[in-house]
């Protein structure tokens, strides 16, 4: 076993710090990475802060994965030692049904992926914990080629929040010329954007926040639309072909359905409390509402090279892993723009 210097929560709504775990030495068919950069996305709080339910503490955050192969199993075939590697949200399942057959491991059917913390290996036994943290064993066929292109740093959120707003824009046809609206402009919000006007949609955001009017537009948007004016659902009725929501927060899925047109889609990909849904929301323009979280690893590696195929990467603020507890409350203020991300360095 190798040990490892993390930083972690002890129990549920602690301070994070510094932690020392132990990561197994490759297997046949692992490679052992160095992580380099490590995105703080906004479920390690959750998470960490046993919000959700059914929590592992200790825990080691971490599914935004950016790092340096240094060793290969004897059976390794996909990667060589000095590649430049990532590991998403999940990193290893079943393989055997349907989903991950299909491509869409993120859905297996048999207990669901091995998340990349907070979670168990696939003999149901062995805790997996994440990237705050100097190195992690997996799979070879769970790591991910990162485009030399890419940035690191602005690389590792699209681990996440790259591929999952990536995800609903191709599953469900965005394409050049239709109009697409972006809910809220935070992590996942401003590589929605990215993405979409990369497809070569027409984009708006949505936001209650008028002050982030400049932001959206610097990244690309074509419009931009204050939710909290009074008349502006009632000007923007029966607009768009398209809605990416990206919101936590509760709002009212009713209203954002009548921005749709007839036969057009939003997909949620943030995870706000259930909101009553109007059945004649929907009926009326045959729409759709659907959801979406992030993709499979053929599909993340598509998104990968999309972005450095489109000069894509995220908007990111750099920080030491002594300042993670700060970066945890600026991130519950949404004082970020738009992700913050671990420079592992400073943990070695």
């Amino acid at each position: 076993m190798l040990k490892t210097a993390a930083y972690a929560a002890a129990v549920a709504k602690a301070p994070l710090g510094p932690f020392s775990i132990e990561r197994r030495e490759p297997g046949p068919h692992d490679v052992l990475i160095d992580i380099l950069y490590c995105g703080v996305c906004h479920s390690d709080i959750h998470q960490a802060r046993g919000e959700w339910g059914g929590e592992i503490f200790p825990m080691v955050p971490g599914h935004e994965i950016v790092g340096k192969v240094v060793k290969v199993g004897s059976a390794v075939k996909k990667w060589q030692i000095g590649d430049t590697v990532g590991i998403g949200c999940f990193v290893d399942s079943c393989r055997e049904c349907e989903a991950c057959k299909a491509g869409d491991e993120q859905f297996c059917e048999r207990g669901g992926p091995s998340f990349t913390y907070n979670s168990r290996e696939r003999d149901g036994k062995t805790l997996t914990y994440g990237g705050y943290s100097t190195r992690i064993t997996a799979d070879e066929n769970y790591v991910l080629r990162i485009p030399q292109s890419i940035p690191l740093a602005g690389a590792a959120p699209l681990l996440c929040a790259g591929i999952t707003t990536y995800s609903p824009l191709v599953h469900y046809g965005v394409k050049t010329g239709q109009q697409v609206a972006v809910v809220g402009l935070g992590g996942l919000g401003h590589m929605g954007v990215k993405i979409a006007k990369a497809m070569g949609a027409e984009v708006t955001v949505l936001s209650h926040s008028p002050n982030k009017r400049e932001g959206a537009l610097r990244l690309g948007a074509h419009d931009f639309v204050a939710t909290r004016d009074a008349d502006a659902f009632k000007k923007n009725a029966g607009r768009f072909d398209f809605i990416l929501d990206t919101v936590s927060a509760d709002h009212d899925y009713n209203a954002y359905l009548g921005l749709l047109r007839r036969n057009g889609t939003m997909a949620l990909v943030g995870l706000p409390n259930p909101t009553p849904l109007a059945a004649f929301a929907l009926i009326t323009g045959r729409k759709r509402l659907a959801g979406s979280m992030i993709g499979g690893i053929r599909e993340t590696q598509d998104m990968l090279d999309f972005c450095a195929k489109h000069g894509l990467a995220s908007d990111v603020e750099v920080i030491s892993i002594d300042r993670i507890n700060e970066a945890f409350e600026r991130t519950v203020k949404g004082d970020v723009r738009y992700r913050f991300v671990i420079d592992i360095a400073s943990l070695r």
